[in-house]
């Protein structure tokens, strides 16, 4: 009688559960992905060859139901985010993967930039302008910026790509005013824009807008890159030193298993990212013994601080190292190996 007291009573937890992980809630749990190493992704022609990898890393996303809000709950390194952090208003799971794709395809091409520049290779691209891709509601570009805008100017200064904009977007402070020319059906428009911080990031003051980079990026030796269903700008830095690496015959990795994350413009300037915690512990747990985070000129609560902070908490062995550009990452590992 108990038995079958027990598998009924097991059958109802059984068919609950079923029922709640339909349930779904206006959130997005993060938590740690995996390094992904790069060599097997991106081949150049007659490339090097390396000893050890540079691998990029990922944040695990999904939509939670009651049961996985829970499991987050109580498991360290678990981020429950509003749903409104990761999709715009009215825009549908494809919507947001088609933008997060185009953010990479953007990053990889500046990846290619930046390595073909350092390298010394030939590198060329014509340019047709920065362009709105979309707009977050509540923000200053709301009703002044559409989709398709070409961003001609900001305070007078023109730039070259999409993250150089951003990156003097983000050098300055809520509340400031940003004199923005756009273009639309051939004619320009100007707005001065004051900037406000984003509602799932307070450090952060911006216009609200999303960007793209058009142009067409043309290398030799040529360069294949094989990323699929990968979005998002950070894994910049990392496709940048696995290029750079294989256009030169010194091998920066000297059989190191080197991770770590960050944006890349075409100068070759790294930017923050999202999840910094959640990679720093997947790097751990693929055993890496580098990690690069992004510096932010040094800033407090940067992505680098918040990187050591985590990795004393997991105890890992592994050494974060702060980087504000390609440069400094290839420095450090071209001076760690004199000491080695």
């Amino acid at each position: 009688m108990q038995k079958r007291r027990f598998i009924r009573i097991l059958l109802l937890i059984i068919i609950i559960g079923a029922a709640l992980s339909f349930v779904k809630l206006p959130y997005y749990i993060t938590e740690p992905g995996e390094a992904t190493e790069l060599n097997p992704l991106i081949k150049v022609d007659d490339g090097y060859s390396e000893k050890g990898s540079f691998s990029l890393m990922t944040v695990k996303v999904g939509p939670a139901n009651p049961l996985t809000y829970i499991w987050a709950k109580v498991r360290p390194y678990r981020e429950i985010l509003p749903e409104d952090n990761f999709k715009q208003e009215g825009e549908s799971d494809q919507e947001y993967m088609k933008r997060q794709l185009q953010m990479m395809r953007d990053s990889q091409e500046n990846a290619m930039i930046a390595a073909y520049k350092r390298a010394g290779k030939e590198v060329t691209y014509s340019f047709d302008g920065v362009y709105a891709m979309s707009v977050v509601p509540g923000m200053p570009a709301e009703g002044k910026i559409e989709a398709g805008d070409k961003i001609k100017k900001a305070d007078g200064k023109t730039f070259q790509s999409a993250e150089s904009l951003v990156r003097y977007i983000e050098s300055k402070k809520a509340g400031n005013t940003v004199k923005v020319v756009i273009e639309r059906d051939k004619k320009e428009k100007t707005y001065d824009m004051k900037l406000k911080t984003f509602k799932d990031d307070p450090t952060r003051a911006g216009l609200g807008v999303s960007l793209i980079t058009d142009r067409d990026v043309k290398v030799k030796p040529e360069v294949k890159m094989d990323i699929e269903n990968i979005g998002g700008p950070s894994a910049g830095l990392m496709m940048s030193m696995e290029i750079y690496n294989q256009l030169t015959k010194e091998d920066e990795t000297k059989g190191h298993h080197i991770a770590g994350t960050g944006t890349i413009d075409d100068e070759g300037k790294v930017g923050p990212i999202g999840g910094i915690s959640q990679k720093i512990v997947a790097a751990d747990q693929a055993r890496a013994d580098i990690f690069f985070a992004p510096n932010e000129g040094g800033k407090k609560a940067s992505n680098y601080e918040e990187a050591v902070e985590t990795a004393k908490d997991i105890k890992t062995d592994m050494k974060i190292v702060p980087v504000d550009t390609m440069d400094d990452a290839i420095e450090y590992l071209e001076e760690k190996a004199k000491n080695t």
